[in-house]
């Protein structure tokens, strides 16, 4: 069997990486409370570091892609691997907001590739049909890292110092870049262990590509479009536009929920390590969901973008709902519950604008194009820490910034509504043909 899904190791490998990623990313979140305690930092400084990681991290979502592109991903997430693992454990040497800062953005700098390269290996590795499933099952390792992070951060830094648990999830990073090294190939075709019928099934129907073989010809229409001309299409720049409300209300759950729960709902910090998982696991479920309801809704339809503007349009809008709702919110319980429902439709959504990514451009573009999107989404990350701090410390506190996020959500809806049309793609598609 697995002689003809070599595939799924694929798979395996980037959900781990996902899983890695946002364990990473959201241990400093987990260790807020103690961290603030112990180098004396307030809620609007704590703010500006979550939001500094974006700094780094959106530069090199750019870069990373464009290098997936160039070079290939395996050398790309591998160079990226080391150097997030590598800043992940230098956070435990932190002596003050200035360190922290620092750290944070080199930290980011590593992780930026993640997304786009990710994606590029899928649209290496699976075929068209495959790419909804893909894309959620191996995006599944995200929020699950997030849950996860809680119990052994949370535990680890309990018994043993914060400090300690850094150095623990870098030593796993490190374990994970050795896999992927021995196990990943840029294509199918140069991996050994990679049967010829899997290699024919992936050749014959990768997305954003036509199954004929491309003529000198073809080459010589397509050279004549340059990236510019996918990045700052209307079809393009709605999916980042949609990514970005997402991402508003990810980087505010991954970066606050903690403290929300700590200072806000009165809990301490096992009881949160415990509660906290609930949302994460939500997210999961929607992670999955997404890329197999979107793959579900094609085979009915046979419209791939209908079946992902579906999926993004429902899932921000019950998202927006249950973030309102979170805002008024009487007991611990119903908040937890409304984040939850949140997070699981809201985590629907991030896979299908992948998906949509590469059905819009071509294979030979898809990871610099992925690259300027998640460039794009990912202001999010600097700007939704760095705004909920300050509303916490200054403003309405978490009621102003849970309605806001909402408001975000509604936006995401409207610009798919405007901008992802079938007419543009299809306009697209014509151009580059």
């Amino acid at each position: 069997m697995l002689k003809h899904k070599y595939r799924l190791v694929v798979a395996l490998l980037l959900f781990f990486a996902g899983m890695l990623n946002y364990l990473d990313r959201s241990a400093l979140s987990v260790m807020a409370p103690l961290i603030k305690k112990d180098l004396h930092i307030g809620d609007a400084q704590m703010g500006i570091v979550f939001s500094f990681f974006f700094v780094g991290y959106c530069l090199f979502c750019f870069i990373g892609g464009w290098g997936a592109d160039k070079f290939g991903p395996r050398r790309v997430y591998a160079w990226a691997a080391g150097v997030w693992s590598l800043f992940c454990g230098a956070t435990a040497l932190a002596t003050g907001f200035g360190y922290l800062m620092i750290v944070r953005i080199l930290f980011g700098i590593g992780e930026g590739p993640m997304g786009t390269t990710t994606n590029k290996s899928i649209s290496n590795w699976f075929p068209r049909k495959e790419v909804g499933r893909a894309v959620g099952f191996t995006n599944a390792g995200q929020p699950l890292g997030a849950a996860i992070s809680a119990p052994i951060v949370g535990l680890v830094g309990l018994n043993f110092g914060w400090r300690i648990s850094f150095l623990v999830i870098a030593l796993l990073g490190f374990i994970w870049l050795g896999c992927w090294l021995i196990f990943f190939r840029d294509r199918p075709e140069q991996h050994r262990r990679v049967s010829a019928e899997e290699v024919a099934l992936i050749t014959a129907d990768r997305p954003a590509n036509p199954a004929a073989p491309v003529l000198p010809s073809d080459l010589s229409r397509q050279k004549k479009h340059g990236i510019l001309f996918y990045v700052l299409s209307m079809p393009v720049l709605g999916v980042a536009a949609a990514f970005f409300c997402f991402n508003y209300i990810q980087f505010f759950f991954l970066s606050w929920l903690p403290s929300y729960l700590t200072d806000f709902q009165h809990l301490d910090i096992k009881s949160m390590s415990i509660i906290g998982v609930l949302p994460w696991l939500g997210a999961t479920l929607g992670f999955v969901g997404g890329g197999l309801v979107c793959d579900a809704l094609f085979k009915k339809t046979n419209n791939f973008l209908l079946s992902r503007k579906v999926v993004i349009i429902c899932g921000l809008a019950i998202a927006a709902v249950c973030v309102l709702m979170t805002a008024y919110a009487a007991t611990l319980g119903s908040a937890v519950a409304l984040i939850t429902v949140a997070s699981l439709f809201a985590y629907m959504t991030p896979q299908a604008c992948w998906s949509l990514l590469q059905d819009i451009v071509p294979a030979s573009r898809i990871g610099s194009a992925g690259g300027f999107v998640h460039l794009l989404a990912n202001l999010a990350g600097i700007l939704s820490p760095s705004i909920t701090g300050f509303l916490i410390q200054y403003g309405g506190g978490y009621q102003s910034a849970f309605i806001l996020s909402s408001i975000l959500a509604v936006a995401g809806i409207v610009v798919m509504l405007l901008f992802v049309r079938q007419r543009k793609v299809d306009s697209i598609r014509l151009q580059a043909a």
